[in-house]
């Protein structure tokens, strides 16, 4: 199960380059904030999304970012 509190800290740290995306499986975000790390906009939006995992309720985290489905 993916953390809260990882995915905050990573996204504080290491936003920039999109490392907190690539750990929520999302690689083509995390692709796309590498690419584009040099312009430092995805460290403002990094930014952004380390408030919105610090306020995201741990229900609504899970729901999001842990939900298995398939097989």
């Amino acid at each position: 199960m993916k953390s809260k509190f990882t995915a905050a800290m990573l996204a504080f740290f290491l936003g920039g380059l999109g490392i907190h995306r690539f750990y929520l499986a999302q690689n083509k975000l995390g692709l796309l904030y590498l690419l584009f790390f040099w312009t430092f906009i995805p460290a403002f939006i990094a930014l952004i999304d380390f408030f919105i995992f610090i306020f995201m309720s741990e229900d609504n985290f899970n729901y999001k970012y842990n939900l298995k489905t398939g097989f």
